[in-house]
């Protein structure tokens, strides 16, 4: 032994220690000796867990090849907590002097061996007495075998293990998040755990050159996949050898899930001194710098675009979610053209809100997910649409371009709104056009039923609002309901009452009904679930339909209701009867519709509890879609014309904005 001079007490009683790091996980230990490494110089790091032969750990050694401890001047590296002489150099990340002191979390005794300026020395300190550190100076024979061959380093010791450690392989991605940041920035620094090494973090590079007045600042922003658990988003100094110079917090801490390292390196940091102007050296450079001034305008801009393409991917991953977890409307009865329409028009909208304040959707649960977006869907589609507009401004905290882009996505979304609507009009007002020359003049021809079939399976919006689309065939239910329809007495019997006309009826035998017939699972106003079963005739259009026809509804209407297979209270019928019109001869129908006008339910001839049944004429169809579209068509095309680009100005702009 050398001499004996190496003890004293740091400046803080042991419950203060202790509770400084009550709160830290115990690997966080070895964060701070690793750091406390890394500060001193070290290039290469190792954690080595040494186990006993139960599995258990034994020791666990943190070795770097840094500069290793100032023996010389010990009170300044062990004396002090939460002061120590590093805290002049804006590189170092422990430069606190309290790191050593973590140690506590994970073991009852650590050692340093330690060499500084061809000196070798062992400093200890006990669990149970934080604040009492004893050294000595050693030969270098003495030295621990890890420091064999090095001019300088230092091994940390920790004997005694009293807490639990996560496998090396669990703890090497806590490491690679601790550390990831520094390792990225500097490539010539290794960890290792147990001979692995510490992989820098899934990451993104941006780079970028921007120069102020004639000097050039390189510009080089790590996005971070997952969030560092230490490291918040700082802006580093570097002079041209790659010194952190000086650091400080970046604004870009407040966006969410938006996690960076920015680094700017010059050659105008190497004279940088971030306590101002030195008067006794030259060129000196400091935040009040004009340079620096200058910088921060197109850095910000920079980073800000960085974030603006990570949030445009980042909301397109989250909607990708809500569309599998069921949070957009699915648009059920709706028509296929429109409802893809309206889950793109409110998929942009949700996508607006969410970049314009992420803060609010990442806020919400699913339900609350399902209440926002359908409410959106609702309002923006609706005569409330500028009312939206004033809602999202007023309660969201927006930049003026934020605005702006939402004034015109609600603008943009009412004219394509009209104009599809305009479209899916006017095709159903030609159908409705060529359906009326079918009946006027041609229905004493025979009319091909699968033509026909297809023509009613595509356009039964006609039947009313609530028949907008039935879905494709099920085949249990249909053979069910058209086998009972059969056992109708005198159903298929075609006679001269059935006829205006005689001479029509040689060409009506030649002609078949239609018969369609779907269960459609919905639910009523109150949540409640129930199977909708429609049965929709449509008589031969030679025929003209009388109460022979309505006796035989009304037949079919109690088959149904007494079969076993209908019995269930889960299913809702809805028996309609169509025909080319209702003979001039008629009574009985005409009396049955009058008597349920007070219904408010067009074609309804009778109501019974879970049994509906309709009686239509394909006149009074087309004349209804004709009287409730025409105006509405017209009102649209106005409105169509006043939210449309007028001038070539604002038609150019708008196509260059496409772009």
């Amino acid at each position: 032994m050398i001499e004996k001079a190496l003890s004293g007490t740091t400046e803080i009683s042991d419950e203060g220690i202790k509770k400084h790091f009550k709160n830290a996980e115990p690997w966080a230990a070895l964060f701070e000796l690793t750091w406390n490494g890394l500060d001193a110089g070290a290039t290469n790091i190792r954690v080595d867990i040494i186990e006993n032969d139960l599995g258990g750990v034994q020791s666990i050694d943190v070795i770097d090849n840094g500069e290793g401890i100032d023996i010389d001047h010990i009170e300044d590296n062990f004396g002090r907590f939460n002061d120590s002489s590093k805290k002049s150099d804006m590189a170092l990340h422990g430069s606190h002097g309290r790191g050593r002191l973590a140690f506590h979390r994970l073991a009852n005794r650590a050692a340093w061996w330690t060499r500084f300026s061809e000196k070798d020395a062992v400093i200890e300190i006990r669990g149970d007495n934080i604040k009492r550190f004893t050294g000595e100076f050693i030969n270098a024979t003495q030295q621990h075998h890890s420091l064999a061959g090095l001019k300088s380093g230092t091994v940390v010791k920790l004997e005694s293990i009293h807490t639990s450690l996560p496998r090396a392989l669990d703890l090497t991605p806590k490491f690679s998040i601790e550390f990831g940041w520094f390792l990225a920035l500097n490539k010539e620094r290794s960890i290792k755990i147990n001979d692995t090494e510490v992989p820098v973090p899934p990451h993104s590079i941006s780079e970028k050159s921007i120069p102020v007045n004639g000097t050039d600042f390189s510009v080089k922003v790590i996005l971070w996949h997952e969030k560092p658990t230490s490291e918040k988003s700082h802006i580093y100094l570097l002079d041209s050898a790659g010194k952190v110079r000086y650091k400080q917090l970046s604004s870009f801490n407040l966006k969410a899930n938006f996690f960076v390292s920015i680094f700017v390196q010059s050659v105008w940091a190497d004279n940088f001194d971030p306590d101002g102007d030195d008067l006794f050296k030259e060129n000196t450079h400091s935040l009040e710098s004009d340079e620096w001034r200058k910088l921060s305008g197109p850095l910000y801009n920079f980073v800000e675009e960085i974030y603006e393409n990570f949030l445009r991917d980042f909301v397109e991953s989250e909607l990708a979610k809500y569309e599998d977890d069921g949070v957009f409307p699915s648009y059920a009865g709706l028509d296929a053209h429109y409802a893809k329409w309206r889950l793109e028009h409110t998929r942009n909208l949700v996508k607006l809100v969410y970049m314009s304040d992420p803060s609010v959707m990442n806020s919400l649960n699913k339900k609350q997910k399902k209440i926002i977006v359908r409410l959106l869907d609702r309002l923006s589609v609706s005569n409330e649409n500028d009312a939206l507009y004033e809602i999202i401004s007023e309660v969201l905290d927006l930049e003026e371009s934020s605005l702006q882009m939402l004034s015109k996505q609600l603008k943009h979304t009412q004219l394509e709104h009209i104009i599809s609507t305009i479209e899916l009009l006017q095709q159903r007002m030609l159908a409705v056009d060529k359906l009326r020359q079918l009946m006027n003049e041609h229905y004493r021809e025979v009319l091909e039923t699968p033509d026909l079939q297809q023509i009613i399976e595509n356009n039964t919006w006609l039947f009313g609002n609530q028949y907008e689309t039935i879905g494709a065939e099920e085949d249990t239910f249909t053979s069910v309901a058209r086998g009972l329809r059969n056992t109708l007495k005198g159903v298929l019997e075609i006679g001269d009452e059935d006829v205006e006309d005689t001479k029509d009826l040689a060409g009506v035998h030649r002609q078949t009904d239609l018969f369609l017939a779907r269960k459609i699972p919905t639910c009523d106003s109150l949540g409640n679930k129930y199977y909708r079963c429609i049965v929709i005739e449509i008589k031969r259009p030679g025929i003209a339909l009388n109460s022979k026809h309505l006796n035989q509804l009304d037949e079919y209407a109690a088959i149904i209701k007494r079969h076993p297979a209908f019995a269930s209270e889960h299913l809702r019928f809805e028996l309609i009867l169509v025909g080319r019109k209702i003979s001039d001869a008629d009574f009985l129908i005409k009396s049955r519709l009058h008597n349920n006008l007070d219904k408010g339910e067009m074609g309804l001839v009778g109501s019974d509890p879970g049994m509906k049944r309709y009686v239509m004429n394909w006149y009074t169809l087309l004349d209804g879609f004709e009287l409730s579209h025409v105006h509405l068509l017209k009102t649209l095309e106005l409105r169509r014309d006043k939210l449309a680009p007028t001038t070539s100005d604002e038609l150019v702009k708008e196509l260059q904005a496409a772009h």
